[in-house]
């Protein structure tokens, strides 16, 4: 499946006045980065004919984590860069259509700087 959007600027949109993470608030920001991503590719693979069924089911996961605050000075490898990081590992599997079906991982390159870890999960099914 051939999809092409901007998942970046569906984060961006999303998170675009956050300085870092607020629990209250974080349910609503995975909210709207998964609804933006279903919309936009729901609007990318629908067919023009209301009549034709869309040829993919769809789920989105948006995992948002919060970096850790320790001293910079103090950082793994002594490398600031490296300050409030956590290790983190995620994986899926499947068992579908390898021709048809699909998944697919994206790490928002802009979370770093919110002090935030954003991971969103893709995955497509196609519809007989």
């Amino acid at each position: 499946m051939a999809v092409e959007y901007t998942p970046t600027s569906v984060c961006d949109s999303a998170l675009k006045d956050v300085e870092g993470y607020d629990h209250l608030k974080v349910g609503d920001w995975n909210s709207q980065i998964i609804n933006g991503i279903l919309k936009a590719l729901i609007a990318a693979t629908s067919p023009s004919s209301s009549s034709t069924s869309p040829p993919y089911r769809f789920t989105v996961n948006s995992t948002i984590v919060q970096q850790g605050l320790i001293d910079k000075s103090v950082a793994a490898g002594g490398a600031a860069s490296n300050a409030g990081k956590r290790g983190m590992h995620s994986a899926s599997g499947a068992f579908w259509d390898v021709k048809r079906d699909g998944m697919w991982t994206f790490k928002y390159p802009g979370a770093d700087e919110r002090g935030l870890d954003v991971v969103v999960s893709v995955t497509w099914f196609a519809v007989d």
